[in-house]
C-alpha cells in the first residue's frame, strides 16, 4: 500500500474518486429520505430540475475539464503558460453565462413540466454555476488533486446533513438544489483563489474566444452525448406524468451512480495517455491493456450485482410506491460494462490520439439514434421502452468506436510507433 501510494497516478486516481463520491454518493445517500418525504410527483419535478442543472453546468463547463486539463498536463512546469490557460478558460466560461441565462428563461416559460417553477429553475442555475465554474480541471492537469478533493468531500458532506435537517415536505423540494449549490460554489471559489495564488491571473475576454473555438469539438461531443444520457429524463417528461418520471429518474440515478465511477478514469488517463503516446507508445499500450481489461471486468461484475440486487435496493432506498423501478434498473444495469468500454475506447484512447472528429461523429449518431427511438418507443411502451433505447444507444457507441479503431489500426492493445 505504501508503494502504491507513492505512485502519482494511483494517488490522484484515489483523490478523483473522493471527488466523485462527493458528487454522486451524497445525493445517493439522501435519495431514500427524499423519496419518502417528497413523494413521487415532487421527486419527479426535482429530477427534472436536476437534469436542467446538468445541462447548464455542461454548457458552463464546455468540456474544458478535458481540453484544458490536456494542455495543463503538457505545460505543468511553466507558470507563465499556465497563467494564460487559466485566464483563457475563465474568460470563456464568463462568456457562456449569457446562453446559460437564455436556457433558464426557456425552461421557466416554455418547458411544460417546469413552467412557473421559479424556485426549482433558480436552484438549477445556482448549482450549475457551482459545478460548471470549478477549477478542478487545473488540479487534474498538474496531478495535485488531494487538497481539493478533501475540501469538496467535506463541504458536500455538510450540505447533505442540511438536506436531512431542512427538507420536511414536498413544498421544500427545491432546497436540495440550493444546499448543493452553496457547497459547489464554496469549493469553486476557494479552488480558484488557490490557483490564482499559485500562477497568477490575467483578466481579459480575448483569450476566452480562443478557448471557446478550441473546445468546441469536445463540447459538441458532450452535448450530443447528453442526448442519450442526460436528456433521457427530459424525454420521459415530455410524454409521461411526473410519477413516471420519478420511476425512470430513480432507476437512472441508481444506475448512473455506478457508471459514474468511470469518470475519474477519464480525467486521469486522458492526460496520461496523451503524455505517454508522444514519448513512449509501448508504455502507453501496456497501461491501456491494464486499464481497459480492469474497467470492463468491473463493469460486468457491477451489472450482474445490480441485476440481482435491484429489488432489495428499491425496497430499502425508495420504499413503497416505487416498485416499477426494479425492471428499469435490471435493464439499465448493462450500461455499466458498455459505458466502461466506450469511455475507455473513446474519451481515454481516441481523444488521446486527437481523433476528435470521428469521436464526435460516433457520439452524434448515437444521440440521434436515442432521441429518434425515444419519440417512437416511449409513447407506446413507456419508461421500460426508454430504458431499452438507452442501452441500445450505448451499445452502438462502443461497437462503432471498436470498429473505427480496428479500421485505423489503433486498437489499444496494439503498439503503433507512427
Amino acid at each position: 500500500m505504501e508503494r502504491a501510494w507513492r505512485s502519482p497516478t494511483l494517488r490522484n486516481l484515489f483523490y478523483l474518486y473522493v471527488v466523485q463520491a462527493a458528487n454522486y454518493l451524497f445525493p445517493f445517500i439522501t435519495l431514500p429520505y427524499l423519496a419518502r418525504v417528497l413523494g413521487p410527483e415532487a421527486l419527479g419535478k426535482l429530477a427534472l430540475a436536476q437534469t436542467l442543472s446538468l445541462y447548464l453546468s455542461m454548457l458552463l463547463e464546455y468540456a474544458l475539464s478535458l481540453s484544458a486539463a490536456r494542455e495543463v498536463s503538457k505545460w505543468r512546469h511553466q507558470p507563465q503558460v499556465l497563467r494564460g490557460i487559466l485566464s483563457g478558460v475563465l474568460a470563456a466560461r464568463g462568456l457562456l453565462l449569457l446562453p446559460a441565462g437564455a436556457m433558464v428563461l426557456l425552461a421557466l416559460y416554455l418547458f411544460p413540466p417546469l413552467r412557473g417553477e421559479a424556485g426549482l429553475v433558480g436552484g438549477s442555475l445556482l448549482l450549475a454555476l457551482g459545478t460548471g465554474l470549478s477549477p478542478a480541471w487545473f488540479f487534474q492537469g498538474v496531478e495535485r488533486m488531494g487538497p481539493v478533493a478533501l475540501m469538496e468531500f467535506s463541504v458536500r458532506f455538510i450540505a447533505t446533513l442540511g438536506i436531512f435537517v431542512l427538507v420536511r415536505s414536498p413544498a421544500e423540494m427545491a432546497w436540495p438544489l440550493y444546499l448543493q449549490a452553496l457547497a459547489a460554489l464554496a469549493v469553486s471559489l476557494v479552488g480558484f483563489l488557490w490557483v490564482v495564488s499559485w500562477v497568477g491571473f490575467r483578466p481579459g475576454l480575448g483569450e476566452g474566444w480562443v478557448w471557446l473555438r478550441r473546445g468546441f469539438g469536445l463540447f459538441l461531443s458532450r452535448l450530443v452525448a447528453s442526448l442519450y444520457t442526460t436528456a433521457n429524463v427530459l424525454l420521459v417528461g415530455l410524454f409521461l406524468p411526473p410519477g413516471q418520471v420519478a420511476l425512470y429518474g430513480n432507476a437512472e440515478k441508481l444506475t448512473r451512480a455506478l457508471t459514474s465511477m468511470w469518470e475519474p478514469f477519464n480525467k486521469l488517463f486522458l492526460p496520461r495517455f496523451s503524455y505517454l503516446l508522444g514519448r513512449n507508445p509501448l508504455e502507453a499500450t501496456k497501461l491501456a491493456r491494464r486499464v481497459g481489461v480492469l474497467t470492463f471486468l468491473l463493469g460486468l461484475v457491477g451489472a450482474g450485482g445490480l441485476t440481482y440486487a435491484a429489488p432489495l435496493l428499491v425496497r430499502v432506498l425508495l420504499g413503497p410506491g416505487y416498485e416499477g423501478t426494479v425492471p428499469l434498473m435490471r435493464v439499465l444495469a448493462w450500461l455499466l460494462p458498455l459505458v466502461a468500454l466506450s469511455n475507455f475506447l473513446g474519451i481515454q484512447w481516441m481523444l488521446a490520439h486527437k481523433m476528435d472528429r470521428p469521436f464526435n461523429a460516433i457520439i452524434f449518431s448515437a444521440g440521434l439514434l436515442n432521441v429518434s427511438l425515444a419519440f417512437l418507443v416511449v409513447p407506446r411502451h413507456g419508461v421500460l421502452g426508454m430504458a431499452w433505447v438507452v442501452v441500445l444507444s450505448e451499445a452502438w457507441v462502443a461497437g462503432a468506436m471498436l470498429t473505427y479503431l480496428w479500421w485505423r489500426g489503433r486498437l489499444p492493445w496494439r503498439v503503433h510507433e507512427g
